[in-house]
């Protein structure tokens, strides 16, 4: 509940539209492995506003290259969905919260995932493309 305390903030300079730009990415690459190294930061523990506050923050916006985090090694992303069934009972609230999203507010964590991983700005329940997504991400954490 105090992330805060236990935490590091990056601000990236962006109007939450824009695209990040090359020189932007490129230092931040350079600070988080510096951070990395120093604190031992595991993987998954690379995460953006709105992955820990879905009702409060919208940052970074869906142009944050969060694959290429996840491929530099901060933060988890999902393998290839091609031909994946998700299970009949998958609960996509209960994996939301697995992966570390408050799903108090379910509509809120709906959008932050979007906005992660899907990279799109959109309300609603999550389609069963999206559901497929969580469900390999959810598959990192079990």
């Amino acid at each position: 509940t105090d992330i805060n305390s236990t935490s590091i903030g990056i601000e990236i300079d962006n109007d939450g539209k824009e695209i990040f730009t090359e020189a932007q990415i490129n230092c931040l690459l350079g600070l988080l492995a510096n951070l990395k190294k120093v604190y031992n930061i595991p993987t998954a523990n690379f995460i953006g506003h709105a992955d820990i506050a879905p009702t409060r923050k919208v940052d970074p916006n869906v142009n944050f290259p969060w694959k290429l985090m996840a491929d530099s090694g901060y933060g988890n992303w999902y393998d290839d969905t091609t031909g994946i069934e998700i299970p009949v009972d998958f609960n996509a609230a209960y994996a939301l919260r697995i992966i570390g999203y408050d799903i108090s507010n379910l509509p809120a964590a709906n959008e932050a995932f979007r906005r992660h991983f899907i990279s799109i700005d959109k309300k609603g329940e999550l389609t069963e493309p999206e559901k497929k997504v969580l469900y390999m991400l959810l598959m990192k954490y079990l």
